[in-house]
């Protein structure tokens, strides 16, 4: 049994268009850290946190990696403690999974550091925990693909069951983050008061399922096709300074499907190729600066295929 060790979290994208809550996807970067070692001392003890500029609470029942721990050591039925050392290495209240990645590495360090006592499903169950801290309900779409890698879908909650799906070779993630901020908290309320009717429901239907059978097939031309959210996205566009002129952007330069990235304020969009991946980036971080005076900040790569790591 490790006594140290330092777990790396992909950030992810949630959503992916019309898969409110059901799908997400791991990126190459950027990501989250935590040290773990284990302590004489029971419980979970945030010992440090660095890159959060104050802002995150060291109360482990208030901390997303401390409650992400704390259920893993719970789940386990351990006795022993955990001393953990948080380091933000991306941006808070992004849209990029960010409370999802401190989920996922607190959650696989606390799984490592014991031995690995919990199963994947107890241990996606336990980095849903620490979600729960960040926005009061423990959804999967970021801390699955974060742990997991790849792209994911949710497909019950209760039953609780998460499948992996397909990655074609050659689809590139293109993220753009500008410098403003969206809470979590408050697009999940913008969306829970609002009702919708059939005829948005249905397509958002559609869009789900020929997405999953694009990835099958490996049909880009389809996957684009399928990143339509008639559900969300109108809502939260409203969050994000210039984000019609960013989507337009994003598709005129050759971009497969653009939408906003969980929660917002990130968009994102696929290509098929790095200098489609390259252009559609540019071409969105133009967009947000002549429309909205933002600067911003760009991902792009392949899909992450493996996931929460040790480093």
């Amino acid at each position: 049994m490790k006594t140290r060790l330092r777990i790396f979290a992909p950030a992810t994208i949630a959503n992916l268009g019309p898969g409110f809550d059901v799908l997400g996807l791991a990126l190459t970067a950027p990501g989250d850290v935590v040290e773990a070692e284990l302590s004489d001392r029971p419980g979970v003890e945030i010992a440090g946190i660095t890159g959060d500029n104050g802002v995150l609470s060291r109360d482990p029942r208030k901390n997303v990696a401390g409650g992400a721990a704390a259920e893993v050591l719970r789940r386990a039925g351990h006795s022993h403690g955990i001393r953990l050392w948080v380091h933000k290495q991306m941006p808070l209240a992004s849209g990029l999974g960010s409370s999802g990645a401190s989920s996922a590495a607190g959650a696989v360090a606390a799984n490592e550091l014991l031995g690995r006592p919990l199963n994947q499903r107890e241990l996606l169950m336990s980095a849903m925990e620490g979600e729960r801290a960040a926005s009061g309900t423990p959804h999967a779409d970021n801390v699955a693909p974060s742990v997991l890698g790849g792209i994911v879908l949710v497909r019950s909650y209760d039953p609780f069951e998460v499948l992996s799906l397909p990655v074609p070779e050659e689809l590139r993630a293109v993220v753009v983050h500008p410098h403003c901020k969206v809470s979590t908290a408050e697009a999940r309320t913008l969306v829970k008061n609002r009702g919708y009717s059939l005829d948005h429901i249905v397509p958002n239907l559609g869009n789900i399922a020929a997405l999953v059978l694009a990835l099958c097939r490996n049909d880009l031309a389809l996957l684009g096709r399928s990143i339509d959210d008639r559900l969300i996205e109108p809502l939260r566009a409203s969050l994000i300074p210039g984000f019609s002129a960013v989507k337009d952007a994003a598709l005129s330069s050759g971009a497969l499907g653009c939408s906003i990235a969980g929660s917002g304020p990130s968009v994102f969009a696929f290509a098929s190729d790095d200098e489609t991946a390259m252009r559609t980036g540019a071409a969105m971080q133009a967009a947000f600066k002549s429309a909205a005076h933002l600067e911003s900040d760009l991902y792009t790569g392949k899909v992450n295929p493996t996931g929460a790591r040790e480093v």
